[in-house]
C-alpha cells in the first residue's frame, strides 16, 4: 500500500482539533494564522517530540500542562538580527527620527520583538541621534522564552561580524563593538541600551492597543497571518499611532490591500515605511494634536 501524502484531509482535521485544544485549554489562539505555515510548524513539533501524529501531540498538550510552553516556542520560531535590512534602519535614521525629534517624549512599539535584536538596534539609533534619553521602546512578543532572552541581551559572538556590517550600512559611524562586551563565545549588549526598553507579553491575535506610539514596527510577522488577522493587526497599529505617527513593516509585507491603507501615506513604499494621516478619519479614535 502506498504512503498517503502528508497533507491529507485527516491531517487537516487533526490540525483543527489541535488549534481548538490549544485555544480552549491554554488560551493561545492560532486559528487565524496562515494555514500552510502553521501546518509546517505543527509537523515539526510532531517530529521534535517524537509523536506519532498531530492527534498524539494534541493529547500531550491536553494532559501535560507544562507542555504548552514548548508548543508555543515551537509555533512562534523567533528569528531576527541586529539592523536587519540595513536600508530600513538608515531610512528610520534619516527620514523618521528627525520628525520624532519634535516630540518631548517618544514612544516606540516594536511588536513581535523575538529575541530583542531589533529593539536594541533601535536603542542604538536613538542614542546616536541624541534621542534615547526621552524615548521609550515597548518591545512585545507572546513567547515568554523569547522575551527572557531579549531581556538578557546575550547573543552568539559568531553573529557579531554580520551585525557589524549591518550597522555600518545603516549609517552607523562608530563600531558596533562599542555597544557590547565579549566573553568566550557570546556578546552581551551594554546595560545602558536596556534602560529605556520594556519587554512585555502581548498577543496580536487577541490583545488590544498596547500603548500610544509615535512609531510602530512589526517586521516579518504579518506574513504568518491570514488576511482577516492581518487586517485586525493593522487596525490595531493604526489605533495605537498618534496622528502623523509612523509604521514600519517587513519587506515582504504591505498596506496596499488593507482597509486601513486609506489612513496612511507611503514615506518609502519600497522599504515599507508609512505615516498615519494627520487628519482624523472615520473609525479612528479622536486625539489631541
Amino acid at each position: 500500500m502506498s504512503t498517503p501524502p502528508p497533507d491529507t484531509e485527516l491531517e487537516q482535521l487533526e490540525l483543527d482539533l489541535f488549534v481548538e485544544a490549544l485555544k480552549r485549554r491554554h488560551g493561545h489562539d492560532f486559528s487565524q494564522y496562515a494555514r500552510a505555515s502553521l501546518m509546517r510548524r505543527v509537523r515539526q513539533l510532531v517530529h521534535d517530540h517524537h509523536c506519532s501524529s498531530i492527534s498524539a501531540l494534541t493529547a500531550q498538550l491536553l494532559h501535560e500542562p507544562d507542555f504548552v510552553i514548548q508548543v508555543v516556542q515551537g509555533l512562534s520560531v523567533p528569528v531576527s538580527e541586529m539592523f536587519r535590512d540595513p536600508a530600513v534602519f538608515r531610512a528610520l535614521r534619516e527620514q523618521v527620527l528627525p520628525i520624532l525629534a519634535s516630540y518631548p517624549q517618544i514612544n516606540i512599539w516594536q511588536a513581535g520583538c523575538a529575541h530583542g535584536q531589533e529593539a536594541y538596534s533601535l536603542a542604538i539609533l536613538l542614542e546616536e541621534e541624541g534621542l534615547y534619553e526621552r524615548s521609550h521602546i515597548f518591545a512585545t512578543d507572546f513567547n515568554p522564552d523569547a522575551l527572557q532572552r531579549a531581556r538578557e541581551g546575550i547573543y552568539p559572538a559568531k553573529d557579531a561580524q554580520q551585525w557589524s556590517r549591518n550597522y555600518l550600512e545603516a549609517g552607523g559611524s562608530l563600531s558596533l563593538a562599542s555597544y557590547y562586551s565579549a566573553r568566550y563565545d557570546f556578546i552581551r549588549l551594554h546595560e545602558r541600551l536596556r534602560r529605556n526598553i520594556t519587554f512585555a507579553n502581548h498577543n496580536l491575535v487577541v490583545d488590544k492597543v498596547f500603548c500610544e506610539a509615535h512609531l510602530v514596527l512589526c517586521r516579518n510577522v504579518l506574513i504568518y497571518f491570514s488576511n482577516p488577522l492581518q487586517n485586525r493587526t493593522l487596525t490595531l497599529f493604526r489605533d495605537s499611532l498618534v496622528r502623523g505617527g509612523h509604521l514600519c513593516l517587513g519587506l515582504r509585507e504591505t498596506l496596499d490591500f488593507a482597509p486601513v491603507a486609506v489612513d496612511f501615506t507611503a514615506v518609502d513604499p519600497k522599504l515599507r515605511l508609512y505615516r498615519r494621516s494627520s487628519q482624523p478619519t472615520s473609525g479612528n479614535r479622536d486625539e489631541s494634536p
